[in-house]
């Protein structure tokens, strides 16, 4: 049998994890970030389409009425905005694919919005209590479509799929080291040293870039993105003394949010002005 020592086969390994990894490289549209796309888009829209299906037919939902007339609208709107706007720049229209769909979960004690990939979209009703206007609904709701547009979902899958993949065969020739340090840390702490130190900032990276685009998408589409401020200071109240330290948290604090908002809001109005139906 052929024997290679563990430093010359961990330099192999990486060099063939970056002839893999390299090729699957997309980039985010606007900022431009270099992100990993290993696992199909359309794959991933699948199962999404599949598991929302099943939320509509189990969750209580308001089916009619001004609340959901007004969401429907706002994303029509920015449905809208964020396609014309990448059209008109002669890119590719990056939800050209999307089966958009718009739900109003009837849950006062939930304050939440989702876009699952795709563009299937959820607004709980708690959550309008804290927007209280258009406008404001309008930055959740891009912020939440932003995720999509930008990928994330494909983006955190691959990423999970190499750090296993890598750490277990880095694993078997370290002797299980990786592995022992992981649990021990983690029957000691109840801490996972790879998703505070990985996979948690990896989080709010996202999320910041989520908050950046979906600012875009407000103002492209027509609204006030200045009550974004607004919006995270009565976020920041609601959950004051109940956030997690930042490095435990998949999140930036709230204080952070509202700091990026306030230096991105000019900028925004001034480069991403409303695109005119």
């Amino acid at each position: 049998m052929y024997n290679i020592n563990r430093r010359k086969f961990l330099e192999l390994f990486g060099c063939g994890c970056c002839s893999l990894v390299m090729p699957s490289c997309t980039t985010v549209p606007i900022t431009e970030r270099r992100q990993l796309s290993i696992i199909p888009e359309a794959k991933i829209n699948n199962q999404a389409a599949a598991i929302y299906e099943k939320f509509r037919l189990k969750t209580k939902l308001i089916k009619d009425g001004p609340k959901l007339n007004e969401i429907k609208d706002i994303g029509k709107k920015i449905e809208y905005a964020v396609s014309t706007f990448f059209e008109k720049k002669g890119n590719e229209d990056p939800t050209r694919n999307f089966d958009w769909d718009y739900i109003l979960v009837d849950n006062d004690k939930v304050v939440n919005a989702w876009c699952m990939p795709g563009g299937k979209i959820a607004v709980y009703t708690g959550l309008l209590k804290i927007t209280k206007n258009t406008d404001a609904l309008s930055i959740v709701m891009g912020h939440e479509i932003a995720h999509a547009v930008a990928k994330h979902s494909v983006e955190r899958a691959s990423q999970a799929m190499t750090i296993n993949l890598g750490t277990t065969v880095a694993d078997i020739f370290l002797g299980g080291a990786i592995n022992r340090t992981r649990n021990t840390i983690g029957s000691n702490t109840g801490m996972d040293i790879f998703q505070i130190g990985i996979f948690n900032p990896f989080g709010r990276k996202q999320e910041t870039e989520a908050d950046y685009l979906g600012l875009i998408f407000s103002s492209l589409a027509g609204f006030d993105i200045r009550e974004s401020v607004k919006l995270w200071e009565r976020m920041a109240k609601k959950k004051k003394g109940k956030e997690p330290p930042v490095f435990l948290s998949t999140h930036p604090s709230s204080e952070k949010r509202i700091q990026n908002l306030k230096n991105w809001i000019n900028e925004v109005i001034v480069n991403y002005p409303p695109i005119k139906v």
